[in-house]
């Protein structure tokens, strides 16, 4: 499980940009730990990049 520091860090965005894709329905799927802990699974992160991958550019 990735912490969204590694996640972002991984992927080359800033917290700000993951937290907006996620308000905006566009981040990975997450899971809360405790109250304020927020982890991405391996799998999530893959499928995120994927699906990110095979979406043109002009969309984002």
């Amino acid at each position: 499980m990735l912490t969204v520091s590694e996640f972002c860090e991984r992927y080359r965005i800033c917290r700000r940009t993951f937290y907006r894709l996620l308000a905006n329905g566009d981040g990975p799927r997450v899971v809360k730990v405790g109250k304020r802990s927020t982890r991405i699974s391996e799998a999530a992160a893959a499928e995120w990049l994927t699906a990110r991958e095979s979406t043109p550019a002009a969309c984002l």
